[in-house]
């Protein structure tokens, strides 16, 4: 009796970890499978263009939006802090590099996944509760080669273009606010803004675009092949792929800057 008092805390404990470790081990398993399958045929070609549409095309407008916004307060921001050390000649170089190195990758990819998770989760949901992935499987058709496969494509490569759009606006939306509020010459705005930048600066950004583009149709597709049954299961279903995508985007922004940046 005096055991099972004792051990009844790290049950508690216990079971949440072990469950949580046994998610991980099914999405990495999912993950592995859905990789295994890019590289042999079948392909579907009208399911990639309809994703590359989907999540690039139809995804622009957000993604612009918010980095045009973003940029032009973090201008109006590190203006106000430089101003502290008369340092204010350094707001080109510093929104620049904070859009492309960070804020563009991340905000970009956080809205993908607000986006795009949430669809891929819902109609792949949609589809189960329907039966439709069992009519698939009756016509011999994979589900996972036919849903999975070509949205983890699509994601892939079109999120790095996004991130690369989404630098380029929030990059003009600093200088809009630099020149008509902050008083900056507009030349010498984007000469600093050009001289600063490098390659890898740009590219780093553009990798975290393609490894953030994989982690939102990954979850998306996981947890809508994943789905319960019913209307509340698909809701609970998107509400997951939404969440998780945007904490391993946060999580995986981390481990890149560190592998990019640390020395």
């Amino acid at each position: 009796m005096t055991t099972r008092i004792l051990t009844r805390p790290l049950a508690a404990i216990g079971r949440p970890v072990l469950a949580a470790l046994a998610s991980v081990g099914r999405m990495t398993l999912f993950a592995a499978a859905v990789f295994s399958h890019i590289l042999r045929p079948p392909w579907y070609f009208r399911e990639f263009t309809h994703a590359v549409m989907t999540i690039g095309w139809y995804s622009l407008p957000v993604v612009g939006l918010t980095a045009l916004f973003t940029g032009g307060a973090l201008a109006l921001q590190i203006y106000d802090g430089s101003s502290r050390f008369s340092a204010e000649a350094a707001v080109p170089q510093i929104v620049a590099i904070g859009m492309v190195r960070e804020l563009g990758p991340v905000l970009g990819g956080l809205m993908v996944a607000a986006r795009v998770a949430s669809s891929i989760a819902a109609e792949i949901g949609t589809m189960k509760v329907t039966e439709q992935i069992d009519a698939l499987v009756t016509l011999s058709t994979d589900p996972l080669k036919y849903l999975a496969v070509p949205r983890v494509l699509a994601a892939t490569l079109t999120v790095p273009i996004l991130v690369a759009v989404g630098d380029s606006i929030g990059i003009m939306g600093g200088w809009l606010v630099g020149v008509n509020r902050l008083d900056f010459n507009s030349t010498a705005y984007l000469r600093n803004t050009i001289d600063f930048l490098e390659v890898a600066d740009v590219g780093s950004g553009i990798a975290k675009g393609a490894v953030f583009g994989c982690l939102v149709a990954l979850m998306g597709c996981y947890y809508g092949m994943h789905s319960g049954r019913g209307a509340q299961g698909v809701g609970k279903a998107t509400k997951l792929a939404v969440v998780s995508a945007s904490v391993l985007i946060l999580a995986s922004n981390y481990l890149l800057t560190e592998l990019f940046f640390s020395a």
